[in-house]
């Protein structure tokens, strides 16, 4: 492969979560640090990078805190817990990068962006939403935050009540042209965190927040257009993408093009909550660009590249 290839990394929120029954601040660098070690060789092979990063758990133990201390803290808006998760997870992985490189005898700028994107008010997820977020709650808890906050609640296969919102197609990266100045002064980014901050632009061009959702991988892959990205990475929990995942018959994916991606798609292989995301911003990003997709777990980065390891999503 040639080298000076800019690479975008859409790396999951769960995957900086290793272990369920031991979930602290530096369990979670420690994970950090693991995915950072990877990114690391391909920064040695040449390539610049920017990195996104989902934020699913670490939005949910903010909203968890918050549940618990109502009665002596105020609550804390959707759109400001995005922006709480991208500065410490960015942090983490600022930390982590900056560690893995003095290991290896780089020293190259590692920077977070704190990252707006605009949805539409009119997106149709508004009107209906469908995104669970935060923990379970009673009926009791859950009509007091229908009645007083405004949530809406939904009943979840009887494990209790969920709150849901809206989770709005991300239209434009307010800091993008941040983004490409660093990037253009070899200065690896992270951005657009966990989907980035939802927010409207007024008629008079102003922002205003939303609590709001925005899916992490269509966000990295509207990164990775606009940025003229040579590459999209989208790291998960499998090496590959499969067919009939967890089946008798699974059958993992070495190269598929766009055509196979949608009869995949159309044959319902992929999970509405795992995959399938994951399959439609790649497919975007490849139909714009041309340029290839690959899907792959954190140990697998480097060698998707090198080693024939992954997932390829080709025109």
């Amino acid at each position: 492969m040639e080298t000076s290839k800019l690479i975008v990394i859409a790396i999951g929120g769960n995957s900086l979560i290793e272990d369920n029954k031991h979930v602290t601040v530096s369990a979670q660098y420690e994970a950090a640090r693991k995915t950072a070690n990877h990114i690391v060789k391909l920064v040695e092979a040449g390539h610049r990078v920017v990195i996104a990063h989902g934020n699913g758990p670490q939005v949910g133990f903010i909203l968890l805190r918050a549940e618990y201390a109502k009665s002596i803290l105020h609550a804390v808006p959707l759109d400001s817990c995005v922006a709480d998760t991208q500065g410490a997870i960015g942090y983490q992985l600022q930390m982590a990068l900056h560690n893995e490189f003095v290991k290896v005898g780089l020293m190259p700028q590692v920077a977070t962006v704190v990252t707006q994107v605009v949805v539409d008010p009119d997106d149709n997820s508004f009107k209906k939403p469908t995104k669970p977020i935060g923990s379970f709650m009673s009926k009791e808890d859950a009509d007091n935050h229908r009645i007083n906050d405004g949530w809406d609640v939904v009943e979840d296969a009887g494990r209790g009540y969920r709150r849901v919102v809206a989770s709005p197609k991300p239209v434009s990266i307010v800091e993008l042209e941040t983004v490409k100045t660093l990037v253009d002064n070899n200065v690896i980014v992270i951005a657009a965190g966990g989907g980035g901050i939802p927010v409207v632009r007024n008629a008079d061009g102003s922002f205003e927040g939303r609590e709001a959702v925005i899916d992490k991988d269509l966000a990295a892959a509207l990164m990775a257009k606009e940025l003229k990205a040579d590459m999209f990475v989208i790291s998960t929990a499998v090496e590959k993408v499969c067919l009939n995942y967890g089946k008798p018959d699974q059958r993992e994916l070495d190269t598929i093009d766009l055509a196979e991606c949608q009869q995949y798609v159309d044959e319902g292989h992929f999970a509405p909550g795992s995959m399938l995301p994951k399959i439609q911003a790649m497919m975007d990003f490849v139909k714009t660009t041309g340029n290839v997709g690959l899907i792959t777990n954190p140990e697998n980065i480097y060698g998707a590249l090198y080693e024939g390891k992954g997932t390829k999503i080709v025109l």
